[in-house]
């Protein structure tokens, strides 16, 4: 009988890594090692960020199964070569039989259940900020800036992150949509940013229900829809 793959999810984060698998649920933890591991969305690290994977993979109490499928988060604007890197790092890894990259804007709409229409979606991690415009789940214009919530200091507040998401949003040049703007990442968290957008922007600005899974979540979604209908992208 022929065995079912596995649906692997995994989010490389600046600061934390979180790899979901369908069986098993979700293991995290700190995307470091001897010194930094992923840079401001890129990994700059390839042996190590391969041993932090495999290491935090180990934790679950079942071995992960080669052959599966893995669905991994990108920050939106991700060039060829570092798509490519993180290819590698997954192969190194899971040995899958298909790896699909989803920008991780996409991925949070998907797992906070907002991909019906026009989305507006500000992604605010530890050393990236993404602003998107989504229409039915599909990434139709972005911007990002390497500034995220490590860079906050007594000197830089988070109207630094307020004032990159609303020079975004007016670069989109979108009328904004009348759910307003959907908040995920790490940042979503970070007191009083909620409001601060929200009166930037002067629409309404609601944050997912898990900012910090949501896109890990999602990734898990778009896994086990790829292992029902191979042929999606």
């Amino acid at each position: 009988m022929t065995k079912m793959a596995s649906a692997i999810a995994v989010d490389l984060g600046s600061d934390i890594a979180g790899v979901w698998t369908a069986q098993q649920g979700v293991v995290s933890g700190r995307c470091d090692g001897a010194g930094p591991l992923i840079r401001r969305g890129r990994v700059v690290d390839f042996d190590g960020c391969v041993a932090m994977l495999s290491q935090l993979v180990g934790t679950f109490a079942q071995p992960v199964p080669s052959g599966g499928v893995v669905v991994a988060c990108r920050p939106v604007l991700a060039s060829g070569d570092d798509q490519e890197t993180t290819r590698r790092v997954l192969k190194a890894v899971f040995e899958p039989s298909r790896v699909l990259l989803i920008d991780s804007v996409r991925a949070a709409a998907i797992g906070a259940g907002e991909t019906a229409g026009m989305l507006l979606v500000a992604d605010v991690g530890a050393e990236l900020t993404e602003v998107a415009v989504l229409d039915y789940g599909r990434v139709v214009e972005a911007r990002r800036s390497d500034i995220g919530t490590r860079d906050l200091t007594s000197d830089v507040t988070v109207d630094v992150i307020v004032d990159h998401i609303a020079a975004h949003v007016d670069s989109l040049d979108v009328d904004p949509p009348e759910n307003g703007l959907l908040l995920v990442g790490d940042g979503a968290l970070h007191p009083g940013l909620v409001e601060a957008v929200s009166a930037r922007l002067g629409i309404r600005v609601h944050r997912a229900a898990d900012p910090r899974t949501a896109a890990l979540n999602g990734a898990g979604k778009a896994a086990m829809s790829l292992l029902r209908h191979p042929g999606a992208r």
